[in-house]
């Protein structure tokens, strides 16, 4: 049975994608239970998945029993090993938290909402599990299409984001399409392992210096990497909290794990880091997006744009951190993909739940908040904390190991971004905690009730936003754990 977990996970959801859409011409009450119990299967695979990675260093399983190259391989190691789980506990979480959300904005749609939710994280599921370079491209297109969907079916300018995305989005999935073509050229494989094999012979082609350039720029911009960036504010700012509470803290963070995946086990850290030397560029790259997503932010008076802004700046601590090409930056890396989603899954949990009690997010709509809603707010401080980086709470450790990085290859620009980043966003997130602090007038804000009662969101909206907050905490006292029994296995021996 333990050798069917890298199929139980996509397999779970993919039958509950067709279960949900069923439920929902019969009975919509059962399509977030189905979901809900495709996702906890997937959970239960994912970590069960890990146990096995941590006692044999690695678990392969040949789709349809076909050996590659010719057939698809599904591979889990230490690094999507832990993906997986992050990614499961997020739509999992989010599945429970965003029930009043969808009943809420897509009364007559609940059906197709959840059936595209659970296509999503079907897709995000293998384009972490596969071994094959294609097979991971229509995976992508899987997840990317039903996310567009999503954005696109919110209200008022939901649906022109959603298409700003999808064109974006399109642009992003060519490029990286067209550099594995590059790549079937010259080696006349889509195997991830077989291409790392073949590769050393020819990396003074061009053709694999063009598919390695290809790839990372649709990957960017996939990703969001500043300055290509532009359709995740609108798409982030104008799509339902139900969508956003997955989307926003996963897609970007599965995208970097596919620049991991696709440098350090296709092109090989050899070929990435001493041959193509491209790194300095794409930290200074990083370090812009860093400071201008930070600097983005503080323009913003709507709580969900300015988180979207917050995100540019986190992708540029990943991606910065990765290439800075030695061990504690890509520790680094690889730790703030876990902690950033789970701090990025937080305050979108914090926010819907403000927004659904407060009828919007605006800044001027939660004066007196840490009074009608202490339990939100509690969450909401210790998700913010996180994303400041105080210990110990897990943002903290990331972004240690980051700095950490930075200092042992001399990139002080980068460690000066991180620190600017920290401070711009303690002023963000404590210029909220000032306005939800201070007790409005009777009569003004908080939804027309009194600034004295309390008027929480519902249960099921807060008790998710508290379990993330335990688990940002959780995270933050068990980095060494992580760290030592896992992440430091994947990163390449070879580099210090």
């Amino acid at each position: 049975m333990t050798r069917q977990l890298p199929a139980l996970i996509i397999i779970a959801p993919l039958i509950g994608t067709f279960c949900i859409s069923i439920a929902g011409w019969i009975n919509k009450r059962y399509c977030l239970p189905i979901l809900i119990a495709a996702l906890g299967i997937s959970l239960y695979a994912s970590i069960g998945l890990l146990g096995l990675v941590i006692q044999e260093h690695g678990v392969v399983y040949r789709l349809g029993g076909w050996d590659p190259p010719w057939g698809i391989l599904y591979q889990v190691d230490y690094l999507n090993g832990l993906v997986l789980i992050v990614i499961a506990v997020v739509a999992l979480i989010n599945a429970v938290a965003c029930r009043k959300h969808v009943l809420e904005e897509y009364p007559d749609r609940v059906g197709p909402f959840f059936t595209l939710y659970s296509l999503f994280v079907t897709g995000l599921f293998g384009i972490v599990v596969t071994a094959d370079a294609f097979n991971l491209y229509v995976l992508l297109e899987i997840a990317s299409l039903s996310g567009y969907a999503m954005i696109g079916m919110g209200n008022g300018r939901a649906p022109l984001a959603g298409l700003n995305y999808l064109f974006m989005g399109t642009i992003g999935a060519s490029f990286y399409l067209l550099g594995v073509g590059y790549l079937y050229l010259v080696t006349g494989s889509l195997n991830m392992a077989d291409i790392a094999l073949i590769l050393p012979d020819i990396y003074e082609s061009r053709v694999a210096m063009t598919a390695f350039v290809i790839c990372m720029a649709g990957l960017f911009l996939k990703m969001a990497l500043f300055p290509l960036h532009s359709w995740m504010p609108n798409a982030y700012t104008h799509g339902s909290f139900a969508a956003l509470g997955v989307i926003a803290p996963l897609t970007t963070k599965v995208m970097i794990y596919v620049m991991i995946r696709i440098s350090l086990t296709v092109f090989t850290p050899s070929f990435v880091f001493d041959r193509f030397r491209i790194d300095e560029a794409i930290v200074w790259l990083a370090i812009i997006a860093i400071v201008a997503g930070s600097l983005l932010a503080l323009s913003q008076s709507r709580l969900k744009k300015m988180l979207a802004y917050v995100i540019v700046a986190e992708i540029g601590y990943m991606v910065g951190g990765f290439w800075l090409g030695n061990r504690q930056g890509i520790t680094g890396a690889v730790l703030h993909i876990v902690n950033d989603a789970m701090m990025t899954l937080c305050v979108f949990l914090a926010a819907g739940a403000i927004a659904y009690r407060q009828k919007g997010d605006d800044f001027e709509k939660m004066e007196g908040l840490f009074i009608t809603m202490p339990f939100t707010m509690s969450g909401f401080v210790v998700a913010a904390l996180s994303v400041i980086g105080v210990p110990p709470t897990c943002g903290f450790f990331s972004k240690w190991y980051l700095i950490s990085g930075g200092i042992a290859a001399g990139q002080y620009a980068f460690v000066g971004a991180l620190l600017l980043s920290s401070l711009v966003h303690v002023v963000l997130f404590f210029r909220i905690f000032e306005i939800a602090y201070y007790r409005p007038e009777a009569g003004h804000h908080g939804g027309g009730h009194s600034s004295s009662v309390i008027n929480e969101a519902p249960l099921d909206m807060v008790i998710p936003l508290l379990v993330g907050a335990g688990l940002l905490v959780v995270l933050g006292l068990n980095t060494g754990f992580l760290v030592d029994r896992v992440i430091r296995f994947a990163v390449p021996a070879q580099l210090i």
